[in-house]
């Protein structure tokens, strides 16, 4: 058997970041960026209002008071995204909304709360000392500055410093897309009837909401048969829109187990047995003449599920250019003790919290079966217990991998 690590190791030198290029800025949310990005003007680019109100010089409102207003002449409006380059005088007043420019002469804003909103003239009855209310040129990014750099991801903050600063397109590492299906004669979609002996195709659903959740495109394709024909079609159908595949099923020592038996043929995917519970029977390799990389997962869904966190998740990180690649453990109190099996490493579906004293804790949520899905739904986390441990007392420590960790 391999190890974990092994395994993983396999995988990662094989995987490939993806080329980048240059994408819409809507299309590059959730990549990660490939070029240095600089400020190429300051924002703001001009002194501009803070507040709808009046635009006025300060000394002209000292001393102001609703007992004792002081009344000045509204001679126009300032509005947002006016080109004329407006000014007021001595003892006068411009009526501005917020952004609106600060018209020379000014060097305060009175809020309109402050006043009676006049519109022929206005009467103020609070002061504002000069510059309140005012958004300076430059007091948040000023031109030169470094606003992003290799390996940001993409966000909604990073769009708004990027769009802000005229940025309609960045060059990113793209969205791997991957095709995801489930091998097996009894399985059928969910809605459908279900006749003896046949089960609903939960994995393609969950390894495609998976793919969704690490930031990639999904297609996912459904049921294939345990026809090897159909299987090797289907394949090499989907193959032409692939960057990665993941298959579910099919991969264990069955005489059904038509995943193994038709890419284990090609010589390029090897099929082997991992140290860990779940999700013992593993396969990987590329297949294609673009020599894609195929994951092969366990049919059991728990099994289907662990596996792609440990393996698939730090594949398709790689890919978009994200780091770490591998989910960083944090430690963890066990509540209640468990067995693990020996000369495997076991990943326990737990549930994880943090205590009033600010430690992480786990109680476990299911037995060790592969097919636990109801334990699975309530897993937050899962505790990673080392092959030479047999057993998990309360009180012990354990590492933790968190499964809602981006």
């Amino acid at each position: 058997m391999k190890s974990v690590d092994e395994h993983l190791a396999v995988i990662l030198d094989t995987i490939e970041e993806l080329p980048p290029f240059a994408q819409q800025i809507l299309d590059a949310h959730g990549c990660a960026l490939c070029e240095d990005v600089v400020a190429t003007f300051d924002l703001p680019q001009f002194d501009n209002s803070a507040m709808d109100g009046y635009a006025v010089r300060a000394e002209d409102v000292v001393g102001a008071t609703e007992d004792d207003p002081i009344v000045l002449p509204v001679v126009g409006d300032v509005a947002a995204g006016i080109e004329k380059v407006l000014a007021v005088a001595p003892g006068l007043a411009l009526r501005i909304m917020t952004g609106a420019p600060i018209p020379h002469g000014a060097d305060t804003v009175v809020p309109v709360e402050w006043t009676d909103g006049g519109v022929a003239k206005v009467a103020v009855y609070h002061g504002a000392e000069a510059g309140r209310f005012i958004r300076r040129r430059g007091e948040d990014v000023v031109v030169g500055q470094h606003l992003a750099g290799p390996g940001t991801v993409i966000d909604a903050k990073q769009i708004a410093v990027l769009t802000a600063s005229g940025r309609d397109r960045v060059r990113v590492r793209p969205k791997p897309r991957v095709v995801v299906l489930s091998t097996g004669s009894e399985l059928r979609e969910p809605g459908q009837s279900l006749g003896q002996g046949q089960i609903y195709d939960s994995n393609s659903y969950t390894l495609a909401a998976a793919v969704k959740e690490t930031g990639a495109i999904v297609y996912r394709v459904g049921v294939v048969p345990d026809d090897s024909r159909k299987f090797m079609d289907v394949l090499e159908d989907q193959l032409v829109r692939a960057d990665l595949v993941v298959t579910s099923g099919g991969v264990s020592m069955g005489a059904y187990d038509i995943v193994k038996q038709v890419l284990g043929q090609l010589g390029t995917v090897e099929f082997t047995t991992v140290a860990m519970q779940p999700g013992m029977p593993q396969g990987f390799g590329v297949v294609g003449e673009d020599r894609t990389p195929i994951f092969t997962l366990p049919g059991n869904p728990v099994g289907a599920y662990v596996s792609f966190q440990l393996f698939v998740k730090p594949a398709l990180r790689k890919m978009l250019g994200l780091t770490p690649y591998v989910t960083p453990m944090v430690s963890a109190t066990a509540v209640q003790g468990w067995r693990s099996s020996p000369d495997k490493r076991q990943f326990t579906r737990v549930e994880y919290s943090i205590g009033s004293d600010g430690a992480g804790r786990v109680t476990p949520v299911s037995g060790p079966g592969s097919h636990l899905v109801g334990g699975l739904s309530r897993a937050n986390a899962l505790a990673v217990v080392p092959e030479d441990t047999t057993e998990v007392s309360p009180g012990d420590t354990v590492d933790v991998m968190l499964l809602d960790a981006r």
